[in-house]
């Protein structure tokens, strides 16, 4: 099947192409998934490199993954959440068991001057990224896919393992506790002008 008739095409029916011998499948889900993961990831991280590493070996468990595929067990996309999530955890984890490492230390921000909402942009992102760092890893991760990445909480039980309503408890006292963290930043971060 050609590339371009492949983009309707749902997840599940792309990676059964492919586990079948479709390259133009494995093309097709990577362009759909490979930013979810990685912007997931990224989320999750905070560190560019290393979301890029974990989307990268996401997408390789889901080649390996596809030969046994069972159709109607899980949606390809939650699948890869799960495994994504996962990974980003066990990263996480390491992080906390020892001495930093120098290539770890986050480059310094580009101090190059832009466009005024080029920076705003980045400051709000920034100001995001170290609210969500100082929440505990499971509020985090269902913060970020529920409000970032825009799944459902039914989705977001099935990738963290939980019920729904644990979901929706662990959201709101993450979106509570951003809240709080970022109050007193709304002027830097130029929110009194919205």
């Amino acid at each position: 099947m050609p590339y371009d008739a492949m983009n309707g095409e749902s997840d599940e029916a792309l990676l059964a192409a492919y586990a079948a011998g479709e390259q133009a499948a494995a093309r097709a889900l990577v362009q759909r998934l490979g930013p979810r993961a990685f912007g997931h990831a990224h989320r999750m991280l905070g560190d560019r490199a290393e979301a890029e590493d974990v989307a990268q070996e996401a997408l390789l468990r889901l080649w390996r993954a596809a030969p046994g595929w069972r159709e109607g067990e899980a949606k390809v996309s939650t699948w890869l959440y799960r495994v994504v999530s996962n990974l980003c955890i066990d990263r996480m984890r390491k992080r906390r068991g020892g001495a930093v490492d120098i290539d770890d230390v986050a480059e310094p921000a580009d101090p190059a001057p832009g466009a005024e909402a080029a920076l705003q942009g980045r400051a709000r992102e920034g100001a995001l990224q170290e609210a969500l760092d100082a929440l505990p890893m499971r509020q985090r991760q269902a913060v970020v896919l529920r409000h970032l990445e825009g799944l459902s909480n039914p989705e977001i039980a099935g990738i963290m393992d939980l019920g729904v309503r644990a979901v929706e408890s662990l959201t709101a006292r993450g979106r509570k506790a951003l809240e709080g963290l970022l109050a007193g930043r709304r002027a830097e971060l130029g929110y009194d002008d919205d």
